[in-house]
């Protein structure tokens, strides 16, 4: 007797490829271009408080986009991917399980954060090499931006909820309505807009809270109405629901530090050239930062679709979302990336004035760029590998990455290389995301109709 499917499970399981990644991808695009738009105004804002605000910004940034990516790409992946396969093989009982012990995760994931980098944010920065006036700044903005973990842990989470279902409508409207009223807020609280006071770099952190734990407020209401497809109400404690989220979130919980580590490393051997270098290099690597959400715009829908399919066996048709997915973010991060090489004024300029940072930033687009079209590809096929359940080999890849830039950087310091030296590091690292994750398409674990066990 055939399961009967409800019309997001028909998108996802019947609809034409192209079609159906399109239906899925565009709220999750729209949503993500908002987030693009918080991190451009925020860099924007910061860089009317001098070098060293930006300075500031630029050790705090990887840290923030670890949270985000924990939250968000493996945490939230491996939700969307657990929710997906158990909907695609019609176990509703499953689904809502998942949902419920997500949402415990998510909380217990935020505590933690609160402590190791609201509490002890200035130890943790002051081992890359964090000092004086850029230090500060540093820990004020993390006491307040991971002081408020719950706001971002629970709009990524319960976002990942709702994609898992096939609706990527409801959170795309969320997080673009607390985004674009956090443009507006950061603005106010940073440089002290009308009545609101100037908290300079406190601004932008005390923004993101107020308007990211709105968001998760709103979504949270939306599953307890019972409106999504999935029951999320309390649910008895089960190990059975946390392993199926950590078969893809524990192992995604590497790729996610490696990305951030990797440029926290970078950080670190930037820091030796000077301030200039390092608000310059911030610059560049939080536009690099920033392909991951783009990446995700796609990706996001692509673990909904792929980890659906292969609930369903489908798997030729998960290959089929991944390979279109994949080739649209290839081109259009491929195209950001050209312009930027060959045009770094189109970025730079609206951040600094100082021609010492200017030129720091310039060479760093100048040698990384021309990559970002093939690691944001490769990262748009990690999110389409969750849904497989198969994660060790598109994590390796990751890993890789950042070996090779930490080999090249150590050389570079150790031999007195110049800066280019460290920058041609990352370049080759970003390339190794895409062609790795290309070849992750013919392994086993995507492949399961062509390896039966």
């Amino acid at each position: 007797m055939a399961v009967e499917l409800s019309p997001r499970m028909h998108t996802l399981l019947r609809a034409p490829v192209p079609k159906a990644l399109w239906k899925l991808a565009a709220p999750n695009v729209m949503a993500v271009a908002m987030m693009t738009a918080v991190t451009l105004a925020d860099a924007w804002y910061v860089g009317q408080l001098g070098t060293v605000s930006l300075a500031s910004l630029a050790l705090v940034f990887p840290f923030l986009t670890l949270m985000q990516m924990m939250a968000g790409g493996a945490f939230g992946g491996g939700t969307t991917s657990a929710l997906a396969r158990a909907l695609g093989s019609g176990n509703r009982v499953r689904a809502a399980l998942v949902a419920w012990h997500a949402l415990l995760v998510a909380l217990v994931m935020a505590a933690l954060y609160m402590i190791a980098l609201g509490v002890f944010s200035r130890d943790v920065f002051a081992l890359i090499g964090a000092s004086g006036a850029v230090l500060d700044g540093a820990v004020l903005y993390a006491s307040i931006a991971f002081g408020g973990a719950p706001a971002l842990w629970l709009v990524f989470v319960l976002s990942a909820v709702l994609r898992g279902t096939g609706d990527t409508v409801t959170p795309a409207r969320a997080i673009i309505t607390s985004s674009t009223a956090q443009v507006a807020l950061s603005g106010a609280l940073t440089l002290g807009w009308g009545p609101f006071p100037a908290l300079g770099i406190a601004g932008p952190a005390t923004a993101m809270v107020i308007c990211l734990g709105s968001a998760s407020l709103y979504l949270l209401y939306f599953l307890m109405q019972s409106k999504a497809g999935v029951e999320l109400k309390p649910k008895r404690f089960e190990w059975a629901p946390i392993r199926d989220i950590m078969q893809v979130a524990g192992i995604g919980l590497l790729n996610s530090i490696t990305i951030a580590m990797t440029v926290v490393v970078v950080t670190a051997f930037v820091a030796g050239y000077g301030t200039e270098a390092l608000a310059g290099y911030g610059l560049g690597s939080r536009l690099e930062l920033m392909l991951v959400p783009i990446a995700f715009g796609i990706g996001g829908a692509l673990t909904a679709a792929v980890g659906s399919n292969f609930g369903a066996k489908q798997y030729a048709r998960a290959r089929h979302f991944a390979w279109l997915g994949g080739a649209v973010t290839f081109l259009v991060a491929g195209a950001l990336g050209l312009t930027v090489a060959l045009y770094p004024v189109v970025w730079l300029d609206w951040f600094t004035t100082d021609p010492e940072v200017f030129a720091f930033g310039a060479l760093y687009l100048g040698t990384a760029a021309p990559c970002y079209g093939l690691f944001g590809g490769g990262q748009t096929l990690y999110f389409a590998s969750q849904g497989t359940g198969h994660m060790r080999w598109p994590v390796a890849v990751g890993f890789s990455r950042l070996v090779i830039v930490a080999a090249v950087g150590s050389l570079a310091l150790w031999q007195s290389w110049d800066i280019t030296v460290v920058f041609g590091g990352v370049a080759a690292g970003l390339s190794t995301v895409g062609i790795g994750l290309v070849l992750c398409l013919y392994s086993k674990g995507w492949r399961p109709d062509r390896n039966p066990s």
